[in-house]
């Protein structure tokens, strides 16, 4: 059985390696962006299984990546897990006055998760997510 591809898409270097090695040794196969243009190619390119998002990145950031993701026909039901140092009630009220100023709602992540992760927290999100 193939591993089930896991899209990585941080702008920290420290985080992104982080992220790849729980992932690698938890038997996934990640693979890197380090920020919302390319992640957002590589997702249309690999089809991963699942998407760990960085909300706060330079330039359109994770909120546009994952705005692009849920609009999009091939991408929308990959499962998004959003990752931040802001705290959950926060980035959903950054989400809703989003909202308000664009192109309509999208709908909330799968799973939000803040940095640093717990790994064993992280892995656990996935699995439910993947299963």
């Amino acid at each position: 059985m193939n591993p089930k591809t896991i899209l990585i898409v941080e702008d920290e270097l420290d985080m992104r390696i982080f992220l790849k090695t729980a992932m690698e040794t938890s038997g996934y196969l990640p693979v890197l962006a380090r920020n919302g243009d390319e992640g957002f190619q590589k997702a249309r390119d690999i089809l991963p299984d699942l998407i760990l998002l960085d909300v706060m990145m330079p330039g359109e950031g994770g909120v546009t990546m994952y705005r692009q993701l849920k609009t999009d026909d091939g991408l929308r039901d990959i499962p998004v897990v959003m990752l931040s140092a802001v705290e959950e009630e926060t980035y959903n009220h950054y989400i809703k006055m989003l909202n308000i100023q664009t192109k309509g709602p999208i709908p909330p992540p799968n799973a939000y998760v803040e940095k640093p992760p717990d790994p064993d927290v992280l892995l656990n999100v996935i699995r439910d997510l993947l299963a």
